[in-house]
């Protein structure tokens, strides 16, 4: 497996940067508000309101911890067409072919974006990382934790496909 930096797409990164403030400057005075008026109430040991924001806020505190490291320890990587056509580079969209007929569509991004059901899948996967620097063109076999999967690369793009 090629090692890859923590790259990640300029999308990506503005998600996480989201995420990050929709957490600090709304999801969290919110919960602490309600855990303030939860605690007023009296008795904190019986309080499931307190006990829950509690709980909730300390959740948003490492998903918040978390997002903050993450995003000084990333590098934007401008998804770039390569001087080689039809090579698959960090941030391609590809179109994939399986032995029985089926077509996927899949963006090769950082670990941080990996999300399935949206076609995205990181460079340090085992399918990612065997489809990078390839061709169009070519067949590549990739052994999975399901088993040995072969996949046919149908075109590659730069840019959303139409």
């Amino acid at each position: 497996m090629e090692t890859y930096k923590k790259y990640i797409t300029e999308a990506g990164f503005e998600a996480l940067k989201s995420e990050l403030d929709q957490l600090w400057l709304e999801d969290r005075p919110a919960v602490v508000q309600a855990v303030s008026e939860a605690a007023a109430m009296g008795d904190r040991s019986e309080n499931a309101e307190y006990i829950y924001g509690r709980k909730r806020l300390r959740e948003i505190d490492g998903r918040i911890a978390f997002l903050r490291k993450r995003l000084r320890s990333v590098e934007v990587k401008e998804v770039m067409k390569p001087v080689d056509p039809g090579k698959v580079v960090f941030g391609a969209y590809l179109k994939l072919g399986l032995p029985n007929g089926q077509k996927m569509v899949y963006q090769l991004v950082g670990s941080d974006e990996t999300d399935l059901k949206n076609g995205k899948i990181s460079v340090v996967s085992p399918i990612g990382d065997a489809l990078m620097h390839q061709y169009e063109g070519d067949e590549v076999k990739v052994q999975t934790p399901g088993g040995l999967r072969v996949f046919k690369i149908e075109a590659v793009q730069y840019e959303p496909f139409q």
